[in-house]
């Protein structure tokens, strides 16, 4: 540890004895000298969704990165979990719904026990917010490995719109495990986009415990192409009517690759719906899971519940584990589940081959065909153009036409 870095561990120290709210700890936190490692902008701009104007929060190795955000808090709060729990006005809110909906299993209670930074982000009613948001984590690869346990909070008042874009990323081919804890409270619409494409030495845990009020309409999209491990934990929790749920993801992988979706959609009252709609494609030595469940309660009369997980190998040593599940307990209902695992279709195949098109391309267009309902539903135009681009780039193709 250099000098600086004793001062400002000192300072720290000092500071948090003191009264926050006094005239003099401002001053003070002002002076000391910000520790933020050194990353430019133009160093990861590729991991941006730069062609559209967007909020911005990024962090470091898990510490805030001014210099690469863009925050608010002008008529509604896009900013830091640790500014939140930390300060008095917002209190209230974060004992009403911080760690409200989050399961209580041990990586969970692991990142509850560390939060400290995240996203905060409380959006009030009757509020549509003009640019997407975009939350990303960087990490360096300064230490040989780490371990990174963000907290996000998300509070989204009734008729209000909003868009998330959300990427892990590694910057180095050092070790880095990510243990990752959302909580989104909404009565609104909400589209949700998940980029995961890291490195093969990353790995990522990504719980995400989504509350939905009565008429809201929530969408989260996952595109899983990179990483050693990643488990996706994705929770929807109905209450209330009138209740549109969509869960959606597209995975490409190889190598040794391992993509697990875990998912679960609970219908606890009458008129609501839920659509998910899975898409895997694996090759070389790739292990992918699915394990999608839908409850319905007794009293959830008039559900309309749909699962949908289909896969292709591409290699004979690749291997999917699917099992879609239904527990139904309303007899006036509308759900239905599946699963699928084949290969690429060789009537196709030899068709396109007939005319002219070479056997790679051919396959790439197929397993395009084969993704493009999920890519369909991206209502942002440059997020879906950025997977195509990752798709095509993930086969070693190019093809100069969009889905």
């Amino acid at each position: 540890m250099d000098l600086e870095e004793k001062l400002i561990s000192s300072f720290w120290a000092f500071e948090s004895h003191q009264n926050e709210d006094s005239y003099l700890h401002k001053i003070r936190t002002e002076a000391i000298p910000k520790q933020e490692n050194s990353i430019e902008y133009n160093d990861v701009k590729k991991y941006f969704i730069h062609d559209i104007d967007t909020y911005k929060i990024v962090f470091i190795d898990g510490k805030y990165s001014s210099h690469l955000s863009q925050t608010t808090h002008d008529g509604m709060d896009i900013c830091l979990m640790s500014s939140a729990l930390s300060k008095p006005k917002y209190r209230i809110l974060i004992e009403n719904y911080f760690n409200k909906i989050a399961e209580k299993n041990s990586l969970t209670s692991l990142n509850t026990a560390f939060s400290n930074e995240g996203a905060y982000i409380h959006i009030p009613k009757n509020k549509m917010v003009a640019k997407p948001i975009q939350i990303i984590h960087f990490s360096t690869g300064n230490e040989s490995a780490i371990m990174l346990q963000p907290r996000n909070l998300i509070v989204v008042d009734e008729n209000s719109h909003l868009q998330i874009i959300e990427r892990h990323q590694s910057l180095t081919a050092n070790p880095v495990l990510t243990n990752s804890v959302t909580e989104l409270n909404k009565r609104a619409i909400v589209d949700y986009y998940k980029v995961q494409n890291d490195d093969l030495s990353a790995s990522l845990i990504d719980n995400t415990f989504i509350k939905q009020k009565q008429e809201s309409i929530c969408t989260v999209h996952t595109f899983s192409f990179g990483g050693k491990l990643t488990r996706n934990n994705l929770h929807f929790y109905q209450q209330g009517e009138r209740i549109d749920s969509t869960l959606k993801g597209i995975t490409i992988i190889g190598d040794k690759q391992h993509v697990d979706h875990n998912t679960l959609v609970h219908h606890a009252e009458p008129n609501c719906e839920s659509h998910q709609d899975y898409k895997g494609v694996f090759g070389e030595n790739s292990t992918g899971v699915f394990n999608g469940k839908i409850v319905v309660d007794k009293k959830a009369q008039k559900t309309n519940a749909f699962q949908s997980n289909k896969n292709i190998l591409i290699s004979d040593k690749a291997s999917i584990n699917t099992k879609p599940q239904l527990e139904i307990f309303a007899d006036d209902v509308k759900c239905s589940h599946g699963c699928t695992i084949g290969q690429l279709d060789e009537n196709a195949m030899f068709y396109m081959r007939s005319r002219g098109i070479p056997e790679k391309e051919a396959k790439a267009l197929l397993m395009y065909a084969f993704s493009n309902n999920v890519l369909n539903s991206v209502k942002i135009p440059e997020i879906k153009q950025r997977i195509t681009n990752i798709i095509a780039n993930k086969l070693g193709v190019k093809i100069g036409f969009d889905l």
